[in-house]
């Protein structure tokens, strides 16, 4: 259990779920593999979008709040998404399709020490996509062909994740003596990390920037899920947690995977989420996404939820 296996998910807030599902399914071809709520607050959706069966370091998750204001950026909150494409000329058609289609993006410029196309979605929240040069990915991820995408150049999953803190030392030493990252670069107020050396499915880099906190909004995003193999390497994480004078939830069961949340000495909010029992648990792989699903113990007020919910096409 000394290393962590990359990244799990990563969720963020949205103010409209129609209009992420448009983007995230319609855009940028990912499958969305469950429609669900939240458990703690069932009133609203909780989207993931990912491979062909939301496989552990593909998935991208959404918090519908129709409330959510606009973010006011700052320091202390996790700042970018990095997503994985094959190749370089990959870069290329995203460039393309995303001045078809009208997305705010750059030009293809590096970043943490890969070819990069930065771009955002329709509610300002920071992507990149990163060239992954033909390297191979996790065994668990799995294409998704639903979608226009030639399959040259779909998104293959989750890459390098930002996190911009006051303190930067706070948040790495975190990485590097709890949790065992390795530190593969670093710059002045920045350094780069790896759960698994070599392997940029797990790449975390930290910047330090003074300020006020991040002010979360629509866009934003909450926090960052861990990927651990097994509900008791889970609990043997809770306890070193803890023992780190950190607080922990404990583990939760979310019914698709067993989590903890914990803050780091900087505010960000980190989960850890075991790999299984996945999506499926509940649908068939060709139906997964399609349908609402709940949990067994939101099931009885299933009616209720129902009516509050905006449909999403």
């Amino acid at each position: 259990m000394n290393k962590l296996s990359g990244h799990h998910h990563i969720s963020m807030l949205t103010k409209n779920g129609k209009q992420n599902n448009h983007f995230y399914t319609t855009i940028l071809g990912l499958r969305r593999v469950k429609k669900t709520v939240n458990q703690d607050s069932p009133s609203m959706y909780h989207l993931f979008y990912g491979d062909l069966t939301g496989a552990a370091g593909t998935e991208l998750t959404f918090f519908e709040m129709p409330v959510a204001g606009r973010t006011v950026r700052g320091t202390n909150a996790i700042t970018r998404i990095g997503l994985l494409v094959p190749s370089f000329e990959s870069l290329l058609y995203w460039k393309e399709r995303f001045q078809q289609l009208e997305v705010k993006h750059s030009d293809i410029t590096t970043y943490a020490g890969k070819e990069a196309l930065f771009f955002e979605d329709h509610e300002g929240l920071r992507m990149v996509l990163l060239n992954h040069q033909g390297q191979e990915t996790p065994a668990q991820w799995q294409p998704w062909d639903g979608n226009d995408i030639p399959e040259e150049h779909r998104i293959l999953g989750m890459g390098t994740i930002e996190i911009t803190v006051r303190y930067l030392q706070r948040t790495v030493n975190l990485l590097q003596d709890l949790f065992h990252y390795t530190v593969i670069a670093e710059k002045d107020k920045e350094m780069v990390l790896q759960s698994i050396e070599g392997e940029v499915h797990g790449e975390i880099v930290v910047k330090e920037l003074e300020g006020p906190s991040e002010k979360p909004g629509k866009g934003s995003i909450h926090h960052l899920a861990l990927r651990v193999a097994t509900v008791e390497e889970l609990q043997q994480w809770d306890t070193k947690i803890k023992e780190q004078g950190l607080d922990s939830t404990g583990v939760v069961d979310r019914y698709y995977f067993q989590s903890l949340y914990f803050r780091d000495r900087n505010g960000i909010l980190f989960e850890m989420a075991t790999d299984g029992p996945g999506f499926t648990v509940d649908s068939a792989v060709e139906e997964l996404g399609k349908e609402l699903d709940l949990p067994p113990f939101l099931e009885e007020r299933r009616s209720e939820i129902e009516a509050i919910l905006e449909p999403l096409e």
